[in-house]
């Protein structure tokens, strides 16, 4: 470490959707319990109050992005079209951003550098020779290559990305994840979740739930959405949890605002979530011990491990794009929660992520 013998960590997290703080935010406050002197820096595009509600303690935020994942018409839908065009944007003078982004990290001067999934900043930490890694359940080659590996001009970006994620030492690849079978450098990890507290009977008492009532929690993970939450008609004993965007004035759906806990508290209290495929929800849901209600990304490559995973581990129940638009679910919804109960999986990846960046750090940093 350096001379002071502060442990300096700088972690890019992606603000696509906020699948990846909730990755990032466990290891890294797992971490700052084994080395309480460990200062931080993170540079992302999520909002500071969303990861100050995530992640415990002092760090500095660097409000800026640097991967933008794929361009999105909804949580639901990518348009590759535009995505490849930013690509090619992105990467049309690649040399000057890495050497932009390299001379900010040497600027900075960390120990260490991780990724949530950038692959810029790899690059970047390697031409600064400051040693990284990556940490997720999915990379953007494999999400790139499966909307945009047919067309024009996405080798040259695919080379680019490749090249990038192969400088990590490592890539942990969260369980559940995708292959990422062209990559040599990565070590699978275990799951990674934060865990919430069960607090039904305060939320119960302020809501004036009756003892059969549903609770159900509507979270899309962060990327604007319009609400179909007009359509859908009541569904007897249960109550809807949704975003203050969402909200509408019915007896059957309430605000989080209005509620102002935790996020994962409330999911934690909940009987089940509707949501869209994706990591932070379907392990938080699972580790919490929540049924999961899903509407189907048919397109998602990230998909199929997610489910397979939860149908392994909880209880999950699938709905279409079309059920989830009109409201017209309420069967899937009961059998979802006449499924047996299972027991809630321990998140084991938090503490391999964080020992293998303190070793990495002291490594790093004799």
């Amino acid at each position: 470490m350096k001379a002071d013998s502060v442990p300096y960590l700088l972690v890019y997290i992606s603000g696509h959707g906020f699948g990846h703080a909730a990755q990032a935010a466990p290891v890294i406050n797992r971490l700052c319990e084994l080395a309480p002197k460990l200062r931080l820096t993170i540079i992302s595009a999520v909002p500071a109050a969303h990861l100050h509600s995530r992640i415990h303690g002092d760090f500095e935020h660097i409000s800026e992005a640097v991967d933008f994942g794929m361009k999105m018409e909804s949580a639901l839908d990518v348009l590759p079209k535009e995505s490849l065009e930013a690509y090619q944007e992105f990467h049309r003078d690649w040399s000057q951003k890495v050497n932009a982004e390299a001379n900010r990290i040497t600027a900075l001067d960390p120990d260490f550098v991780l990724t949530n999934v950038s692959y810029l900043p790899l690059a970047a930490a390697r031409k600064a020779d400051i040693a990284c890694a990556a940490m997720c359940s999915l990379n953007w080659i494999d999400i790139f290559q499966h909307y945009c590996g047919a067309m024009p001009g996405a080798e040259a970006v695919l080379a680019e990305m490749r090249e990038a994620y192969v400088a990590a030492d490592r890539f942990l690849r969260i369980t559940p994840g995708m292959t990422m079978g062209t990559l040599p450098n990565v070590k699978p990890i275990g799951p990674i979740a934060r865990m919430g507290v069960n607090r039904r009977k305060e939320i119960a008492q302020r809501l004036r739930l009756n003892p059969r009532d549903k609770l159900v929690l509507v979270s899309m993970g962060g990327i604007a959405t319009d609400s179909p939450m007009a359509s859908w008609p009541s569904i007897p004993s249960v109550r809807w949890l949704v975003s203050p965007e969402w909200a509408l004035p019915r007896e059957d759906v309430s605000s989080l605002a209005e509620l102002g806990m935790d996020f994962t508290d409330l999911l934690a209290s909940c009987d089940a979530m509707l949501c869209k495929p994706g990591y932070g929800s379907f392990t938080e849901a699972a580790c919490n011990g929540v049924a999961v209600l899903y509407v189907s990304r048919k397109d998602w490559p990230e998909e199929p491990c997610l489910v397979s995973w939860l149908e392994q581990v909880g209880r999950c129940q699938e709905i279409s794009r079309e059920a989830f638009e009109t409201g017209r679910f309420q069967q899937s919804l009961e059998d979802l929660l006449a499924k047996p109960v299972k027991p809630p999986i321990a998140p084991t990846g938090i503490d391999e992520a964080a020992r293998y960046l303190l070793r990495s750090i002291s490594i790093a940093s004799p």
